[in-house]
C-alpha cells in the first residue's frame, strides 16, 4: 500500500486532542462513519480513534483546494 493512502493522508482524518487539549501523536479520529454509541444510556458516541499510518478501505484524498 502506498504511503498517500494511509489515514493522515485521507479526507475524513482529523488530529486527535486529548481532554487536555493537546493533539495526540500519531493519533487521530476517523470521521467516515458516525460516532460509536456507548453501552451507557447517558454517554456520549465516540468517533474511532485510528493510528495515523492505519488504512482501510474507505480512503478519500483531500478536496484540492481551489486558489481564488
Amino acid at each position: 500500500m502506498s504511503d498517500k493512502n494511509v489515514c493522515r493522508e485521507c479526507a475524513f482524518y482529523e488530529d486527535h486532542v486529548a481532554n487536555d487539549g493537546s493533539v495526540t501523536q500519531n493519533a487521530g479520529l476517523c470521521r467516515f462513519n458516525p460516532p460509536v454509541s456507548q453501552p451507557e444510556s447517558n454517554s456520549r458516541g465516540l468517533w474511532p480513534v485510528v493510528a495515523a499510518e492505519d488504512w482501510c478501505g474507505h480512503f478519500h484524498a483531500p478536496a484540492a483546494s481551489k486558489a481564488a
